[in-house]
């Protein structure tokens, strides 16, 4: 591996919980008579809960006080984190867990950089806890993605340079993010498409010379 640091997102790259969001987001759209599809869902990938619901408001029929955004934002993590409770160690993506294997027997240090505020309980479920040097999640940032602050905590977490990081990112606003922090970029999905590595599947990263 040319990178002895490796700085993973979580939804997207690790594990899929996308239906998990959709169905807690279309459930506060029906309930608040407000279209939505999955189209309109794909716009919220890698980007914050408030950034998301922003987003599905704008096809509301009338205009919500901060008070109710925050409500809604809140209801929706009540329903996410509900679903949640199905997760299985078996839901990890392909690839993953031998990856990070593979990855630890080469002396590589890995770590968690996600700006979901659900990142341990995430992990836990799938009993990954211990499977980091170090993680980084939303309830230690102010800013999410693009804003690299979340990666630029996990370097420091795991003490690197940026510049001797890579992102491995599913959503643009991942791989900008990493960009604008100084650290190279693994893209999958649509990631790939604006990525300095562009992977198939995780599974490429140790091709990575």
């Amino acid at each position: 591996m040319k990178y002895q640091n490796v700085i993973f997102d979580l939804d997207g790259v690790l594990v899929s919980t996308d239906e998990y969001h959709y169905q807690a987001w279309k459930r506060i759209a029906d309930e608040e008579h407000i279209p939505f599809d999955r189209e309109t869902n794909n716009k919220l990938r890698g980007i914050s809960r408030m950034a998301s619901l922003e987003i599905i408001l704008q096809k509301a029929g009338r205009t919500y006080s901060q008070e109710e955004k925050e409500a809604l934002a809140a209801k929706k993590n009540t329903y996410y984190r509900e679903s949640l409770k199905n997760l299985q160690a078996e839901d990890t993506l392909p690839g993953v867990r031998e990856t990070l294997a593979s990855l630890r027997k080469q002396g590589v240090k890995i770590a968690v950089g996600s700006s979901s505020r659900n990142t341990m309980t995430i992990l836990a479920q799938l009993g990954m806890t211990d499977a980091f040097d170090a993680i980084a999640d939303g309830t230690e940032i102010t800013h999410s993605k693009p804003d690299p602050e979340v990666f630029l905590l996990a370097a420091e977490k795991i003490g690197a340079a940026p510049s001797d990081c890579l992102v491995v990112e599913d959503a643009k606003a991942g791989i900008e993010a990493g960009h604008r922090g100084g650290m190279k970029t693994a893209g999958i999905g649509e990631a790939a498409s604006v990525a300095d590595y562009p992977l198939h599947g995780i599974g490429e990263l140790l091709q990575i010379a």
